[in-house]
Parts: C-alpha cells; structure tokens; sequence
C-alpha cells in the first residue's frame, strides 16, 4: 500500500546541506504505441471485411431470419430491399472503423435513416436494436477471425480498440431509438388528428358514404350496428373523465372530445337499447318552474314530486344526453343532434336525460317558439291571478298528470284531499275553457307544463 512506502522519520536538511535531487517520476508505458498497432491491426483486418462486404450481408441476412422473426418477414416480404438496406448499414459501419472522421455523419445519416423507416413500416423496435446488436457482433467476430487467420500474435491488439467499435455499436443504437421514436409520435399524431378528423365529420352529419368503411375501420365500429350517441359536459376535467369511464364501462365507445361536449359514439348489443345507456347518476326531468313540482310527459307520465327516476345520487355537475338509437354509423349525425337535445333538457345541477323518455319535452324543445304559444294557448289566462294561486294551480295540474289521473293520490302528494284536487281542475276548466276530459286539451296543457318548465317566464 502506499503509505508503507512512505518513512516514519521526517529528515530536516542543514541549512548548508545540499539540495536533495527532484524526484523524477518512473516512466510510464507509452500507451500511443499500442494504439497505433492495434489501429493497425484493426484497419487490416476492417479493409478484408470491406472487400467482402456482400458475404458479411449476406451471413447478417441468414442470422436475422434464423433469429429474429419480425425480419424474417420482412425478408420474405422484400428481400432486395432489406438486404441493400443491411449492406449499406455493414458499409458505412466498417467504413467508419477505417475513418472515424470522414465516415461520422454519413454513418449517422444512414442510421437515422434506417430507424425512421423502419418505425413507419411498423418493424418493432426490439427488433431494429436486435438487428444493429447483432450485425456489431458480427463485424467484431469478422475482425478477429480474420487476424487470426493472417496473424494470430496480433488478436490480442484488438482488446485495446474494443471499447471503440462498441461505444459505435451503442451510439447507432441510440441514434436508431431516437429516429424511431420521432416517427412514432408523428405517426401517432396522424393517427390521432385522422381519427378526430373522421369522428368528427360523422357527428357532423357531414361523411361522404365513401368514407364510411374506412371511418368505420379507423374507430372499430361496424358500418351497420345499432347506435346511441352520449353528450357529456361537466363543470371539471375529473368528473367529465368518471362519467366517461362509467358510460364505457361493458360498452364499446368512441369519445370525441370537443370544447365544451364530449360525445361518445355507444355502440349497441344485439338486444340492448337505448334505454339502458346513461349516466349512473341522478336523471332528473326538467321541472315547471320554481315550486312547481315534476312536469310530466303528455297523459300518464314519470314524474314525481321529488323530480328524481334515477337511480342514484347525481356526480358533480355532470350533465349527460342520451340520444334514442339509431342504425348504421350514416345515422350518427342525426343521434348526434338528438344527444343535444338531450342534453338541453338536463338541469343545470347535473343530471342525466335519456331521450326515449322524454320525447315530449325534447318536441317542444326542439320548436321554442312553438312552446312559447302552446304555454300561451293553455296556460294564458292563469297570468291574471296572483302569483301563489298561479302556482297552486300549475302544481297540481302536474301532480295529478304525474299521479295517472288520479285525484287521490295526487292529493296526497300535495297533502289536501282529493276534493281538493278535483276542485283545483274544475277551476282551471273554467278559467281557460279547456277540459281535462278531452284527449287533446289534456295533450296540450302537459306539453304547455313541460315548455313552461323549460322556458319559466
């Protein structure tokens, strides 16, 4: 060790003691001249892989085929293409073992090259690194047979430059990865800006039917099943993503993401309809106005006095549309304009609204200024009365729609007696001319409630 080299005793020269000599360090081997015969070796050795540069091709050929499967496809697909390609690759390998320098960033280039082409191809990427991996062992066993055959006492030269031709090996594989990775995400954005641009058209109503099997294709649908089309907005990116993981859940969805909606194009099972897509929180109809209760669809209807025929407390301020179904994806545009609607149905709380169960509500909707007449025709001449007998009256014309007809029952809900109730009608009877026992008149006031509570005044 080197301490022990060192004395304990520290001697302290006379004043007139002469100057001990410098001390001269031992000479070290001079490394330069080793290189420079291992530089020779190499560069005799790399001249005879040069002028047999088809053989080394051809043996990197066979060793790919025996031993990587995704180039034996692609030798058999193409064999003169892959084959000029390993030979220019082996060229500009060994070339550079001859002039690092001037072979440098031809080398690079067709590296570069080569994984950029590959990753368009599809060639895994394991595969291309294989292949370079496997073409430096074959360069480096090519060097040292062939010193062995011409001069054995020099094979142990080459350990000196083996970190040289694999710190090669190493760079070009890193170069490839680089190049790949580059076309994937290019590739990838194609995909992904072609995919949008072709959802896109087919929610717009706008695919030409040419386009349509290569949409379909593109998005792994049918051209023929059966469809429903989701609106989904929601006051935060999380709640959006949770309502979007719970409407694709057993289901096989496309998502469009837009700026303010999200659509999912929901494809349907064979025996499944559009009811049984939706939200898996509240679905609550819209209401007649404040204080009004539930207003139902034309004659006996869903609502209830809670406004709630969902199944479960509401996520957020999510809002969801459901459109009714549809056939064949050239119909998407039209589901697509019906999950609007839908959606405009939703409260503003959160919500989910099937359109199957409430077409009526989507009707008026759909014509508001045909609502705003109907609600005029047939609830018109209540606006003469105060405020709380307006709202008495409305509620329970709602009431008694949403109990089936019955005075009884909607008298419970509103906590009177059902005389009450049937009191309550006679009233608005006399007040607008209409009768509740005629089937149009009673269409037309449930139509002017459900308006009303989509247009509160």
């Amino acid at each position: 060790m080197h301490h022990a080299l060192r004395s304990r005793t520290v001697f302290r020269p006379a004043a007139d003691a002469p100057a001990a000599p410098a001390h001269r360090p031992r000479p070290q081997p001079v490394r330069s001249l080793i290189d420079a015969d291992a530089l020779r070796v190499l560069h005799r050795a790399a001249r005879v892989l040069l002028e047999d540069l088809a053989g080394l091709t051809d043996r990197l050929v066979a060793a790919l085929q025996e031993q990587e499967p995704a180039y034996r496809a692609a030798v058999t697909c193409d064999p003169t293409a892959t084959w000029q390609e390993v030979h220019r690759s082996l060229r500009h390998s060994v070339s550079s073992l001859l002039d690092p320098r001037g072979s440098r960033d031809a080398a690079r280039r067709c590296s570069w090259r080569i994984g950029a082409t590959r990753a368009e191809q599809g060639l895994p990427l394991d595969a291309l690194l294989h292949a370079f991996r496997l073409g430096g062992s074959l360069v480096w066993q090519g060097l040292i047979d062939e010193t062995t055959r011409t001069a054995p006492e020099d094979v142990r030269l080459l350990v000196h430059v083996a970190s040289d031709v694999w710190n090669f090996v190493d760079e070009h594989c890193t170069l490839v990865a680089d190049a790949y990775r580059q076309v994937e995400r290019q590739l990838a954005w194609r995909r992904e800006n072609r995919l949008r641009v072709l959802a896109g058209a087919l929610l717009d109503g706008a695919s030409r039917i040419a386009d349509l099997p290569e949409t379909a294709q593109a998005l792994d649908l049918p051209e023929e099943g059966r469809y429903v089309v989701v609106a989904v907005t929601a006051g935060c990116p999380t709640d959006g993503a949770g309502a979007r993981a719970a409407l694709a859940r057993g289901a096989r969805v496309y998502w469009h993401t837009g700026v303010e909606v999200d659509y999912g194009i929901v494809l349907l099972g064979e025996d499944a309809d559009a009811g049984t897509v939706g939200h898996p929180g509240q679905e609550r109809p819209p209401t007649a106005g404040p204080g009004h209760g539930t207003v139902p669809g034309p004659g006996p209807g869903p609502g209830t006095g809670t406004g709630s025929s969902g199944a479960g407390p509401a996520v957020g301020s999510v809002r969801t549309g459901v459109s009714t179904a549809v056939t064949g994806l050239a119909a998407v545009g039209d589901a697509r304009r019906l999950a609007d609607v839908a959606l405009g149905l939703c409260p503003r709380t959160g919500g989910a609204i099937r359109l199957t169960e409430h077409l009526p509500a989507a009707l008026v909707v759909s014509a508001p200024d045909l609502g705003a007449a109907l609600v005029e025709r047939a609830l018109g001449p209540l606006g003469d009365l105060e405020p709380a007998d307006e709202a008495v009256l409305l509620d329970t014309l709602a009431a008694w729609l949403a109990c089936d007809g019955s005075a009884q029952r909607a008298g419970e809900r509103l906590y009177c007696h059902r005389n009450t109730v049937l009191n309550r009608l006679r009233r608005y009877e006399q007040l607008t001319g209409r009768s509740l026992a005629r089937p149009a008149d009673l269409m037309e006031v449930s139509l002017a409630l459900t308006a009303r509570g989509l247009y509160p005044r």
